[in-house]
């Protein structure tokens, strides 16, 4: 239904006035409304307007042009793993507003959650919806889809908020495997099999989603979890869930391609070494006309120019006070044509040798085990070092700070994440989810690191309440750290708990090396040997430990 004065579109709920000719019946609808039209939530169908004629009860609701996803199952036969932690992260949202409310929705099934243009879910369809009364007063009636219908209320024991626990169950269930967990051939036997919660769980399911389920179908109410306890199931908290999904998996399976850990770590290799913004036009129509390997020389030969750029725009800066722009005296800034066949051909040699046997660099990069990429960054390092232009001075050491390397790390990635503890006996842990925390070597400070740059600063004694969690574990790495692990060569710490620290960004690690890239561009190499291990830190100038 569309408002002609606005163009807003609406989807209408039309009630013939004979289908609800009988008291009861009107009550029902009266009820349905009363309940709707107070409830606004970003997961929860939007209720309108409601009025009526001669002829029909029209209630205006949100329009959810995707349709339920009733009709996405119907073309899709079942849904994936990351698909169904998206959708019911939203159910869950919407459920924990009906239940603070008081109400009880009754009829949870996929047709009654609607999919909006955006992909976002909105629990609908309120007929059977009804306020929370206290156990002694529960209606007994059995309402609802049988298929869905939980064994209290089979056995005219009533509603609760863990009938809708129970078929949120049922929901999951569905959702993975294109069918209801009780469904049979006939009603009879589907409700002696809801009665005894006797289903059966496929070994293509995860193991989390097999622990998830059985806990929602408990066949004891007081069994199941509830909505806060099964956001925090690690279901939820270990497997990958998309931000959003697109259009197309109303129709298709989505290709969740998660980048491999190379890219990961050469993304932020290159904003912290590099930083800064390309001529993007420039840049990409060079790109085009190259070869594979002249592709590759032609990168890393436009990054080591910017490096070089930035030094000296920063040694102008020093001398003059301003900014000079370039020109044909300053031939920093005309590398790309002037380029001296020495340094074109060092650079060739550092590709090749980095290229190995990939016919591309991508190619390597597209290969998501950590010994393959252990190897590749290796190969790089190599060439690198091996053909490094000599150079008539060595370059000073930087006065802004000494240099910083881990001593200890432990690797807990299966569960929380890495931790670590520097040189200066600060602790870090790189959790699993891309934040970062540091606890101070004071052991009073933690500074928190949500992106790279935006940083929290927060004593131990005064931990916010979304940090607790955080905390504990990094308190725990701390602990065992201290308590299991040798030192490794410490230096004194900074004094002011509130500058910015050095923080990890991404780390590999393969059977021979661990690689770890921190904040401020620097990188450390831990090689295993036979003889013991090696370490070796760097810089954008190369300094080593």
């Amino acid at each position: 239904m569309t408002d002609l004065s606005t163009s807003k579109v609406y989807a209408a709920k039309i009630i013939p006035h004979a289908r609800v000719s009988k008291p009861h019946q009107r009550e029902k609808i009266d009820r349905e409304i009363e309940l709707h039209r107070l409830l606004h939530h970003r997961h929860i169908v939007h209720f309108y307007h409601h009025f009526e004629d001669k002829e029909n009860i029209y209630i205006l609701l949100e329009y959810c042009s995707r349709k339920s996803l009733a009709h996405i199952l119907k073309a899709r036969k079942v849904l994936t793993e990351p698909e169904v932690r998206y959708y019911l992260k939203q159910i869950v949202s919407g459920l924990k507003y009906l239940h603070e409310q008081e109400i009880l929705h009754r009829d949870l099934k996929l047709g009654n959650f609607f999919v909006s243009e955006s992909m976002e879910l909105k629990v609908g369809d309120f007929g059977l919806a009804a306020k929370l009364e206290p156990a002694g007063n529960r209606r007994k009636t059995i309402c609802g889809t049988p298929n869905y219908l939980s064994p209290e209320v089979l056995n005219k024991q009533g509603h609760g908020c863990e009938s809708d626990i129970w078929a949120l169950g049922c929901v999951m269930y569905t959702m993975l495997l294109g069918r209801p967990p009780f469904e049979t051939t006939n009603l009879k036997e589907t409700y002696r099999c809801i009665r005894e919660a006797r289903y059966s769980l496929p070994s293509s399911l995860s193991h989390q989603a097999k622990q998830l389920i059985a806990s929602l179908l408990a066949k004891t109410p007081e069994d199941r979890p509830n909505l806060d306890h099964i956001m925090r199931h690690e279901f939820f908290t270990q497997g990958f869930s998309p931000e959003r999904l697109s259009a197309s998996c109303c129709h298709s399976a989505p290709d969740f391609h998660v980048s491999s850990p190379a890219k990961s770590f050469f993304k932020k290799a290159a904003a912290a070494l590099f930083g800064g913004r390309r001529d993007k036009v420039k840049y990409y129509e060079t790109l085009n006309k190259l070869t594979k390997e002249e592709e590759e020389i032609y990168k890393l030969q436009h990054d080591l120019e910017r490096t070089v750029i930035s030094q000296q725009q920063s040694k102008k800066i020093a001398e003059n006070g301003s900014l000079l722009p370039p020109s044909a005296e300053n031939p920093v800034a005309l590398a790309t044509e002037s380029q001296s066949p020495t340094t074109r051909d060092t650079i060739r040699l550092i590709v090749r040798g980095s290229l190995g046997s990939c016919s591309s660099s991508s190619e390597c990069l597209e290969d998501n085990t950590t010994g393959s990429v252990a190897e590749t960054v290796a190969s790089v390092l190599r060439g690198c070092l091996e053909n490094m232009p000599k150079a008539d001075d060595i370059p000073q050491a930087s006065n802004s700070g000494s240099l910083q390397w881990v001593t200890k790390w432990v690797d807990y990635s299966n569960k929380y994440g890495f931790g670590y503890q520097l040189s200066d006996h600060t602790v870090g842990v790189l959790f699993n989810n891309g934040t970062h925390m540091s606890l101070l070597p004071d052991r009073k400070t933690i500074h928190y690191y949500a992106e790279l740059g935006q940083r929290s600063v927060f004593p131990t004694c005064e931990v916010p309440e979304h940090f607790v969690g955080q905390v504990t574990v990094l308190k725990y790495f701390s602990h065992y750290m201290e308590e299991n692990l040798m030192d490794g060569g410490d230096l004194g710490s900074m004094t002011d708990a509130h500058m910015p620290r050095l923080y990890l960004l991404q780390w590999l690690k393969s059977d021979r090396a661990l690689m770890m890239l921190f904040n401020d561009g620097t990188f450390q190499v831990n090689m295993h040997t036979i003889t013991g291990n090696t370490a070796v830190a760097g810089h954008a100038q190369m300094s080593a430990v």
